[in-house]
């Protein structure tokens, strides 16, 4: 047959079409029975229309998946096939169900490598991810075991097709479709002796799947960034410099944004206020104001529903100075992340030291991470996070000079393409003559993306003009980054080899 001559359609099945399926059926399982009854296929599409697929050429039906709801606690255990079927050979549709069961995927002989049976698994799984349900579970058949099954048991015939020393027409098409092999069914359908009686509990996860029935529960998807490019310019007090802030904060919230981020170490203009000559004792000065900054900003989260990164600031804690940086979530929390990299100017004029922990933290609008400026340029750090769930990491930094702005940039994107997740790098930009160490900036705020066909081609969701005090704004879609991890082009996270190395946390004593 040509492929010129073809004309699919996928289509729900009708009442009207057991006659092609009877055949269809019939001529393909001539070794468990044949068709179902009419009584049992017009009571399925009756129960369940819409998880009744076929496929026809020039109104010839040439494919067909049939498909039931059913209970994931009760059938992602041990079950028969008989489980699934009531009085007269009626099978059991669960309407309450949260998952769906494969019943029957069948492709008549003629119409074989086209991948028809990819299509109607594709509309099986488009329809568990619309219907919101958890998975789709299906008793595969292993039906040339009993080409084995005096050589192998089960479990080792199993094992071989999963490593494609063995052909099995249903158990390689599923596991090339996505399904996982659960565990071994015994019993499952006696009458099958080319299986021998046995089968696989086969299991597609829905990763769109969202248990929660409550708006007010269910997390924003869609998230809303906004970046403040911040101008550092003298000021006469602390009150003039959290107008400032208060300022760029309220136009981020009027454009509904989910996060405001603010650059590293924005505050420093305060240093101007006190004596320069001594640098240890100009940060020290500058930490005197963290705590009321942490708590203004923190009430600025919750008067203008935007959760806040507060860029950072220096942290004295006894003799110690750390650069801090605040999540102050909208519902009045905070949490922190410390600088964990010191750069060699803040050991130097600042005696800074590192924190010891990175963190991933739960918000109404996804899991982030922090790393400030320095940090990112250390891959160990994003992969811990991007274990832990990540799915958007902040970059305050401050760079001054163009090859150290891009040392930053050229990092955050790299993070962002090896862990599957967003970057936001966030900088300051103008002149500081006045504050010692700090008088010049450079700096181009970016989002970031992986880069896969559902982001932008150059993986760069939004950029600002260089140097330029400015407002940035990116949407970003975090089921966009769900699939990536499923069914991207390449699958980064998912296809580390665990087996020759990993990276993971030293637990400080």
């Amino acid at each position: 047959m040509s492929p010129d001559d073809l004309h699919l359609q996928l289509r729900n099945l009708r009442l009207e079409d057991y006659p092609q399926l009877k055949e269809l059926m019939d001529a393909i399982y001539t070794d468990i029975g044949g068709a179902w009854s009419q009584f049992t296929i017009e009571k399925l599409i009756k129960d369940f229309s819409e998880g009744q697929f076929c496929l026809e050429d020039n109104g010839k039906i040439v494919g067909v998946a049939l498909t039931v709801k059913v209970a994931y606690n009760k059938f992602s255990n041990p079950h028969t096939y008989d489980d699934l079927i009531g009085h007269r050979e009626a099978i059991l549709n669960d309407k309450k169900g949260d998952a769906l069961y494969g019943l029957d995927v069948l492709i008549h002989p003629d119409y074989r490598g086209y991948r028809l049976g990819r299509r109607l698994y594709d509309a099986r799984k488009e329809l568990c991810r619309q219907a919101n349900l958890r998975a789709i579970l299906a008793g595969g058949r292993i039906v040339n075991y009993h080409k084995y099954s005096e050589e192998l048991t089960p479990s080792q015939y199993l094992d071989k097709v999963q490593r494609r020393e063995i052909y099995d027409p249903i158990l390689t098409f599923q596991l090339a479709n996505d399904f996982t092999v659960k565990r071994l069914l015994g019993k499952y359908l006696p009458e099958d002796q080319k299986s021998r009686g046995f089968a696989t509990l086969l299991e597609w996860n829905n990763f769109l799947y969202d248990p929660s029935t409550s708006i007010l529960t269910t997390r924003i998807q869609n998230v809303r960034v906004g970046a403040v490019q911040w101008q550092m310019r003298s000021v006469e007090s602390v009150d003039e410099l959290l107008q400032q802030v208060e300022y760029f904060i309220d136009a981020l919230s009027n454009y509904q944004s989910d996060f405001a981020v603010l650059p590293e170490f924005f505050n420093t203009p305060l240093m101007g206020l006190t004596d320069q000559s001594q640098q240890m004792s100009a940060i020290r000065f500058l930490a005197g104001y963290t705590e009321r900054f942490k708590s203004e900003m923190s009430q600025m989260a919750v008067s203008y529903n935007v959760n806040i990164i507060t860029g950072s600031m220096p942290l004295q804690e006894g003799d110690s100075i750390y650069n801090v940086s605040y999540l102050c979530r909208r519902d009045g929390s905070v949490e922190e992340q410390r600088k964990l990299h010191i750069t060699p100017h803040e050991k130097r004029d600042w005696v800074i030291e590192g924190g010891n922990e990175v963190k991933v933290f739960d918000t109404d609008a996804g899991s982030i991470g922090i790393l400030i400026c320095y940090d990112v340029e250390f891959p160990e750090l994003g992969r811990i996070m991007a274990e832990e769930g990540l799915e958007i990491l902040f970059v305050p930094f401050w760079t001054d000079t163009r090859n150290a702005y891009l040392r930053v940039r050229h990092c955050a994107q790299a993070r962002a393409v090896e862990n599957e997740c967003y970057v936001v790098i966030c900088g300051s930009v103008g002149n500081l003559p006045e504050v010692e160490s700090l008088d010049v900036q450079y700096a181009q705020s970016a989002v970031f993306s992986p880069s896969d066909f559902a982001f932008p081609h150059d993986a760069i969701m939004s950029e600002t003009t260089p140097n330029t005090e400015m407002l940035m704004f990116s949407d970003l879609n975090l089921d966009e980054l769900r699939y990536l991890h499923h069914e991207g082009s390449v699958t980064n996270l998912k296809d580390r080899r665990t087996d020759i190395y990993e990276v993971s946390r030293k637990h400080r004593s």
